[in-house]
């Protein structure tokens, strides 16, 4: 019986694997996509229709119901903060990518910790509620003290700038260590000082939540936290002559659990509460505005 040469066995061998590769991947895995974009709920069907009959979004992409100078809507739930285009752009989709040590400004950019200081405090103002956080001064900038020491980064205590507070801002602190705590002059080189955040006396669980002051990371979720859509129901409930417990009902009707009960966190997709909003309770200022939607 004449055996098969080694070097051809392995040819063989290398062709099956490619053919049985071909037909998993090539055939059986594309095929099997395809079928499963045709089952009910994974085919891509998110278009989601506003309260006058006309497509409004999408149910997978958040919106920003703000007017057409980017103030909130007070009739409508608002949306987290989104760092995608100019907000919920679908073809610019992306986070910020600054981390938990951008605290102080730059010229032309302000910090992680000023850009969540100055949206907390405003949505504590829109809220009517205490919008104070940790390392966040009262007029909604990062608490950071640029400090000089007399050997570099120890010894005496020669100079204290409030780094995020220009110019001629009152410095959240009027001295440091017996020194006088000055505003910072825009263009100023501090690098050369010692960073110091000061915690305040915020509570250490702030009212407004963290979904409301921080961007998702593709910048175009439409869920925020519950804890987010019962601090706004109140004002929602007012704005649409409505009352607080039809509203929170309205929240519980679109909130999503975690996904198969162990994943993530409970969600409230704000698009769809709030074409619900506009169908059971339209308001003038419903018609009379049109909300800036991310596409």
């Amino acid at each position: 019986m004449t055996r098969i040469p080694h070097w051809l066995a392995q040819h063989i061998a290398a062709l099956r694997v490619v053919l049985v590769l071909t037909l998993l991947t090539g055939l059986a895995y594309p095929l099997a996509m395809v079928a499963a974009a045709h089952v009910p709920g994974l085919d891509g069907r998110s278009e989601v229709t506003g309260a006058d009959g006309r497509p409004a979004g999408s149910s997978l992409i958040g919106q920003s119901f703000t007017d057409a100078k980017g103030n909130p809507l007070k009739q409508y739930f608002q949306s987290r903060p989104s760092n995608a285009g100019t907000g919920y752009d679908a073809a610019a989709s992306g986070a910020g990518n600054q981390g938990p040590e951008s605290v102080v400004d730059a010229l032309d950019k302000p910090s992680l910790l000023t850009l969540v200081c100055g949206r907390s405090k405003a949505v504590g103002d829109l809220e009517g509620v205490d919008g104070s956080r940790p390392y966040c001064t009262d007029d909604g900038v990062g608490a950071v003290l640029g400090v000089f020491h007399e050997g570099g980064t120890s010894g005496r205590v020669t100079k204290v700038v409030s780094l995020d507070q220009a110019c001629p801002a009152q410095p959240f602190l009027a001295t440091y260590k017996g020194v006088r705590v000055s505003c910072a002059k825009p263009g100023a080189d501090y690098s050369h000082a010692v960073t110091v955040p000061v915690r305040g006396d915020a509570p250490a669980n702030p009212v407004v939540p963290a979904d409301a002051v921080t961007a998702s990371g593709s910048g175009l979720d439409p869920q925020i936290s519950p804890a987010y859509a019962k601090l706004q129901a109140p004002r929602v409930a007012h704005e649409r002559g409505a009352s607080l417990a039809d509203v929170r009902g309205l929240i519980a009707k679109y909130t999503t659990g975690r996904a198969l009960g162990v994943f993530g966190e409970p969600g409230v997709n704000v698009v769809e509460l709030n074409i619900a909003l506009d169908r059971k309770y339209p308001t003038t200022a419903t018609t009379a505005s049109s909300p800036k939607q991310g596409a």
